[in-house]
């Protein structure tokens, strides 16, 4: 016999929903069958809500401030007046800034930068796990967009790295206890990609053997996984082939074989980001 599909018929949340990555997930949505998409972005998501309506579904944007506790508070109850409730939770939102990391502001790099990445995904889950632990009628899903940065540390982006890594600890702590407390109707995927295309790392250059994903590439990848509830996904392979790689090494070696073969470390040297 088949599993559920946890999408079809689903009631969908997605944080930075108005562009990129974010509007590909909520396309997969739609096409998947989902019942309802509630698009979370801080910017206008109200045109691409409209078009995506047309096929029937009830997609609603929302705009939200996510480093905002309350204001995540304040539209996730905006959701489960309109939609009842969520039964998958996409935590794509992120921001990066590149650069040595006493160049950081505080509040508006530092403090932002952990705000965004980690805590709105830890403020949001809170809002609707619960509700999804008490309805285990239907499958659940938790997709929590991290990034191989999480995985290895890399100059020029300390802040971002330290974001994601705290991301991917939380969320493969939060699988755990779900699956400890027989609530198996929840999987929680972590996705863990090298560079991918959309504009936020311009200028970034892909280590040796590892090509900067397109956002369709990576998208994809990361729904397959959730899809399937596999606990982490990693693209490409060579993210999973530098994490054995870093565990085994000692620092010394490993430091001189990242920075004179694989070029990690100087991946971010040309980077410019949204802004360059």
């Amino acid at each position: 016999m088949n599993a559920p599909d946890p999408i079809r018929d689903a009631r969908v949340l997605i944080t930075g929903a108005a562009r990129g990555m974010g509007e590909l997930y909520a396309r997969r949505a739609v096409a998947a069958g989902a019942r309802a998409v509630a698009l979370w972005d801080i910017t206008d998501a109200a045109a691409l809500a409209a078009d995506l309506s047309r096929s029937g579904v009830d997609v609603r944007a929302y705009r939200v401030d996510i480093s905002d506790r309350e204001d995540i508070a304040r539209a996730a109850t905006e959701v489960r007046v309109d939609l009842g409730g969520v039964d998958v939770l996409i935590n794509n939102a992120g921001i990066v800034r590149g650069a040595p990391f006493w160049e950081h502001d505080p509040e508006r790099d530092i403090e932002a930068t952990m705000r965004v990445n980690t805590l709105a995904a830890m403020w949001l889950t809170r809002e609707f796990l619960p509700e999804m632990i008490a309805d285990a009628t239907r499958p659940a899903r938790i997709l929590n967009i991290a990034s191989a940065a999480g995985t290895l540390a890399n100059p020029r982006m300390s802040v971002y790295a330290g974001s994601k890594w705290a991301l991917i600890g939380w969320s493969e702590s939060v699988r755990l206890e779900l699956e400890a407390h027989g609530h198996r109707h929840i999987a929680v995927t972590t996705f863990c990609p090298s560079y991918v295309s959309t504009g936020m790392f311009a200028g970034a250059r892909g280590p040796l053997l590892t090509p900067i994903l397109t956002p369709r590439q990576a998208t994809q990848a990361a729904w397959r996984g959730m899809v399937r509830g596999t606990p982490m996904v990693m693209r490409p392979w060579t993210v999973k082939l530098a994490m054995a790689l870093r565990g085994v090494l000692p620092t010394r070696p490993w430091d001189a074989l990242a920075r004179r073969v694989f070029k990690v470390y100087s991946s971010m040297d040309a980077f410019t980001g949204h802004g360059g």
